[in-house]
């Protein structure tokens, strides 16, 4: 597990125990000066993050939980992806059918569908209901996976995309789902 320390200086405080949300787009620096009186202004705050400790002489150790643990979906939810969490949770489903919709934010057709994909994610308890914004950020992703329009939605079983349905075609879309299902 990581571990990230810093020192506080005496007259520095902490109001509460809070967890805080470390990562490379967000890190804690080190340049804590005893006139910040709030770590929120270096680390946001989050309940993913776990175990900040206190030690005597005011060095402190954050630890991440996603240092340890892979990434996951829920069933009956839909799970946000990224283009680094996307494929671990593709290959951690095994034998599952992964349905992913391809989407960005700025598309009508992407929101019009998306509460009947969310629909679908609690009809179906044996897929695994994923949701990538096809951002700058996810743009690697998006390329690998052939995106040419949004919304997009790839079906995968095993870690290969067996069938693709393009645009708000809700009735193609649960077609494609049954059709892998049953295959």
């Amino acid at each position: 597990m990581a571990s990230i320390q810093f020192t506080l200086s005496p007259t520095s405080s902490i109001r509460s125990s809070p967890s805080f949300a470390c990562s490379p787009a967000n890190p804690i620096t080190p340049q804590y000066s005893s006139t910040t009186k709030d770590l929120s202004s270096y680390c946001k705050l989050s309940s993913r993050q776990k175990n900040v400790t206190k030690s005597r002489n005011l060095l402190f150790s954050v630890r991440s939980s996603l240092d340890t643990a892979g990434p996951t979906s829920t069933v009956g939810q839909v799970t946000e992806v990224t283009k680094d969490t996307f494929w671990g949770i593709v290959n951690s489903a095994g034998d599952k059918t992964v349905v992913l919709d391809m989407y960005t934010q700025w598309c009508g057709p992407c929101k019009l569908i998306a509460p009947k994909y969310k629909e679908l994610s609690q009809k179906y308890d044996d897929v695994v209901f994923l949701k990538l914004d096809c951002n700058q950020e996810n743009k690697p992703l998006a390329k690998e996976l052939g995106i040419k329009v949004v919304p997009t939605f790839k079906i995968l079983k095993q870690g290969k995309i067996v069938k693709e349905v393009t645009g708000a075609k809700f009735d193609n879309l649960v077609v494609a789902i049954e059709d892998v299902r049953s295959s």
